[in-house]
């Protein structure tokens, strides 16, 4: 037997199909025989069969339990397969199918006829069960490991497209441009209002983000004092996305355009 658990419903199954085998040995018990019959005995009041098509009849109506037993086992090695080859730590790698394996081999043999061969389709379905129930649990954890392993890549991947991302808008270039879309998106100002902005930035700050002015003035918008930024975001000293955020702000609350504000800093030499 694996060293994993059933799962509840896999033990509810493996009660029942425990009592039918249970069942199934009372009567080989009754009869006083062992698993292992011969083909000549006597049970249940009648002469044992001998005709080999009869015998075959009977190990055909087995078919279908040792073909889903067969398939137990070699889901069970696939399964421990392709968990060893994966690299993860799953735990124990194990499912024990030998005593489905034995249970089958008696089941296909020529004397499994009658109570012998109820005793052994019954152990043969407790056994395909506690390797089904075995497989679906290492899956599981196989499963879970792998979705796990994508979350981490997913979000690794997520974190380097944010500071690609950051670092580009970082630049006096890149900062144009998300100044450009943010004002076109957000306050629908377009090319003639982005010139103005332009203009005003490149006067106050270059477009550096780190921009310093010994009057305390802070940023691509010169905020003064900086810390005003914060509103806009706690990364405003390290974000230029950040400071043009602020700054379309201000300029749309103070000035109305960035124009208007153009307008302004040249007349007094500051906005």
């Amino acid at each position: 037997m694996s060293e994993t658990s059933l799962t509840s419903s896999a033990r509810r199954r493996l009660v029942a199909l425990t009592l039918v085998a249970g069942a199934a040995l009372g009567v080989l018990a009754t009869a006083g025989l062992a698993t292992a019959v011969p083909v000549a005995a006597d049970v249940s009041g009648r002469t044992a069969v001998t005709d080999r098509s009869e015998l075959r009849a009977e190990l055909a109506s087995s078919a279908a339990t040792v073909e889903r037993g067969r398939d137990a086992v070699a889901a069970a090695s696939a399964a421990v397969a392709e968990a060893k080859a994966s690299g993860f730590d799953l735990g124990a790698i194990t499912i024990d199918t030998s005593g489905l394996a034995n249970v089958l081999n008696a089941l296909s043999s020529d004397e499994a006829v009658g109570p012998t061969r109820a005793v052994l389709t019954a152990n043969t379905l407790v056994e395909t069960e506690i390797a089904t129930a075995n497989v679906a649990e290492l899956r599981g954890r196989l499963d879970a490991a792998i979705a796990q392993k994508q979350a981490e890549e997913a979000a690794a991947a997520e974190a380097a497209a944010q500071a690609a991302a950051l670092a580009s808008a970082n630049t006096p270039d890149g900062a144009r441009s998300v100044a450009a879309t943010i004002a076109a998106s957000e306050y629908g100002w377009g090319a003639d209002q982005f010139s103005c902005l332009d203009s005003l930035w490149t006067k106050e700050s270059g477009w550096d983000y780190q921009a310093y002015n010994p009057s305390g003035a802070t940023g691509i918008p010169q905020a003064l004092p900086g810390d005003k930024m914060s509103s806009a975001g706690a990364d405003w000293q390290s974000n230029a996305t950040t400071q043009i955020r602020w700054g379309l702000g201000y300029i749309a609350s103070v000035y109305g355009t960035p124009c208007s504000a153009w307008g302004h800093s040249q007349a007094m030499n500051w906005y």
